[in-house]
């Protein structure tokens, strides 16, 4: 029922429960971070300094001074006679105390030598003693190697909590088989999914460290050594498989290229992608780039539908196979934020600090480059298998493949259209057309005259009267406009769009049994007839299938519920999907998302009648969009 002279959304607030939204993540205090260049894991995190660019030297030989650490810490110096007496007198102490402990562990050896020596001045062979028995107490807590401006070295610890770097492969999200495939497993929360994805791909730098540090500011390399980290995220054999079993067309879903004196082409034929054709463009030098493989691929899919819920923006990708010793990409910046993960071979990057201020976080990404127009290298850096680089929006780059070794990564890409202008672009126009229809100011017209004096001919005039009076009016007028602003009406369309955008959620085995998706009614083929006939009950507990698959938005007379279970897993390829809710019933839909990750009985909604509430869930049922608790059972059949 329409309440005359209310809007649906004006009916939405007035029945909207006064309980808020709950937080969903847990906040972490921001511990103060110190500028952390390499981090030796089995490995090593690595990011530009932004005094200077990564000497491609030093990178060279990053990882021969990471195996020789120990050396550092513990390089002995000339001793002193003085010295040499110490140390005698010492050695023959320790030596009686061992024999007086009868075996007992090095740790009390070095308590017993700590005691004989506290009295007198430390040497530096003395610290260079403690420092290695201190690491052998410490043998498991990884070093880390800070750069300074002169490329020196120098050793300090990391220390031992919770989240110890030295965990490469996370317990819980390993990729094999099916990306992500425990996590799911472990926890049913999805937003609490998102967060562990996106820990397990920048691992082990900190999640509030990248945000503070890296994110839209500068690129970060994570050298990991460990080749199977993102194992079964996607393979070459995978994009064999995929060409020969399903469709896959040029331009549309794959490119040919090649990179070659200055000059970047594409080969791109019409129809569909054969294995063979595009296996002897790759043999004659060119690369291959898979433009959506989350269409594809189960586990790309899986990848980027749990991101998503983390960035609250579509998570997309793109694969790069390229040849050895060749290039395929001229050099150029793009308009997302990158997320390269290496699978496979080599691969040789260089990435460049924006050149201009109107290229840092640019809307659009650049057309081809020429290779004396990218600036000075700011990172020059080898990619090898499980290791990670990350660089924001208007960095410029370019990768080849090593001479001995083709290469393979993925791109996850994220934050397209994101932002703060973007944002605005939705607000303004909002806000003028309230302000128009609800103030008489807005209304009025123009001076007679304006054009006498307002425009490009008249802008050196800024000492003439009228131009002030026009730009002090326009300036009030601004300010009113948004004296009742629009936040919530904008958001929820920057929402919307977000919803199309997005990939439909990745179903586990539990989700399919749980939702309509793999529970409810079936045909048996054996008696010819339908069995498992279900029913919801007035006591059973349902929740979203998904965090963030559901936006709602008041339009006109009803409220929309705008969601990602019908959407294509190829970008667009369907229209927004939406059922539409009375304005009285916007209240429950409101309750499930705060409710989440908890279930609620469908007799516990905030709806008046037992029969309605019975219809609000089964229609989002239907849809897919809400689970249960347990599986329906089956009540009878006929």
């Amino acid at each position: 029922m329409k309440v005359k002279g209310l809007t649906a959304a004006e009916m939405y607030k007035s029945q909207k429960s006064e309980n808020p939204l709950k937080n969903r993540r847990n906040k972490k205090k921001n511990k103060k971070n110190k500028k952390i260049n390499v981090v030796s894991v089995k490995g090593r995190i690595v990011n530009g300094s932004s005094n200077g660019h990564i000497n491609p030297t030093l990178t060279k030989n990053m990882s021969h001074r990471t195996e020789n650490q120990s050396e550092l810490l513990s390089k002995k110096r000339p001793a002193s006679p003085i010295q040499e007496g110490k140390k005698k007198k010492k050695k023959n102490k320790a030596v009686t105390n061992e024999r007086q402990m009868n075996g007992s562990s090095i740790f009390h050896i070095e308590k017993q030598i700590n005691t004989i020596t506290e009295n007198f001045p430390s040497s530096p062979e003395q610290e260079a003693k403690k420092k290695k028995i201190k690491k052998e107490k410490k043998k498991s807590i990884p070093t880390t190697i800070e750069y300074n401006k002169e490329y020196e070295v120098k050793a300090t610890v990391i220390k031992k909590g919770e989240h110890n770097v030295t965990k490469c492969n996370v317990s819980g999200i390993e990729v094999i088989d099916e990306t992500l495939k425990n996590v799911s497993e472990n926890n049913s929360d999805s937003l609490q999914q998102s967060s562990e994805a996106f820990k397990w791909m920048t691992h082990p730098i900190k999640v509030n460290r990248f945000f503070k540090k890296h994110w839209e500011k500068e690129p970060l390399y994570i050298n990991r050594e460990n080749k199977d980290y993102y194992k079964g995220v996607f393979s070459t054999a995978d994009l064999d498989k995929i060409l020969r079993e399903q469709f896959v067309q040029y331009t549309k879903n794959l490119n040919i290229t090649s990179y070659s004196d200055g000059k970047r082409e594409t080969h791109d034929l019409e129809g569909r992608a054969h294995a063979p054709v595009v296996w002897d463009y790759y043999n004659n030098g060119c690369s291959v780039r898979m433009l959506n493989p989350q269409t594809f691929h189960k586990g790309v899919w899986k990848l980027l539908a749990t991101l998503q819920e983390y960035f609250n923006s579509f998570c997309g990708a793109n694969v790069y196979l390229t040849p050895p010793g060749t290039q395929g990409f001229a050099p150029h910046w793009d308009d997302i934020e990158a997320f390269i993960l290496q699978l496979e071979g080599k691969k040789h990057w260089k990435v460049y600090k924006p050149r201009t201020p109107e290229e840092v976080l640019p809307e659009y990404s650049s057309g081809n480059l020429e290779a004396n127009d990218t600036g000075e290298v700011y990172m020059d850096v080898i990619l090898e298998p499980g290791d990670m680089l990350y660089f924001p929006r208007g960095w410029i780059h370019q990768a080849f493949a090593l001479e001995d070794t083709h290469s393979l990564h993925i791109t996850v890409s994220t934050y397209q259209k994101n932002s703060w202008g973007n944002y605005l672009s939705k607000f303004l126009p909002h806000a003028l057309s309230v302000a128009m229809e609800e103030d008489v100011e807005f209304r009025k017209g123009l001076p007679r005259d304006y054009l006498n004096y307002m425009g490009i001919v008249h802008s050196d005039k800024d000492d003439h009267k009228d131009r002030t009076a026009f730009a002090d009016k326009v300036s009030e007028l601004v300010k009113r406009m948004i004296m009742n602003p629009p936040y919530d009406v904008a958001a929820d369309q920057m929402g919307v769009n977000f919803i199309h955008d997005c990939l439909p959620p990745f179903l586990t085995a539990e989700d399919k049994e749980h939702s309509i998706f793999g529970g409810g009614e079936h045909w048996s083929k054996a008696n010819m007839k339908v069995e498992n006939r279900t029913e919801l009950e007035p006591d059973t507990p349902i929740r979203l299938i998904r965090g963030n698959c559901i936006r709602v938005v008041a339009e006109e007379d009803f409220v929309k519920v705008y969601h990602t279970l019908e959407n294509s897993r190829e970008y667009h390829a369907e229209d927004s999907k939406f059922l539409e809710v009375s304005p009285e019933h916007a209240p429950a839909v409101e309750c499930l998302i705060d409710q989440y990750p908890n279930y609620i009985t469908i007799e516990d909604l905030p709806l008046e009648t037992q029969d309605e509430k019975m219809a609000f869930a089964s229609g989002l049922w239907e849809r897919g969009i809400v689970t249960t608790a347990e599986p329906l059972i089956a009540l009878y059949d006929d």
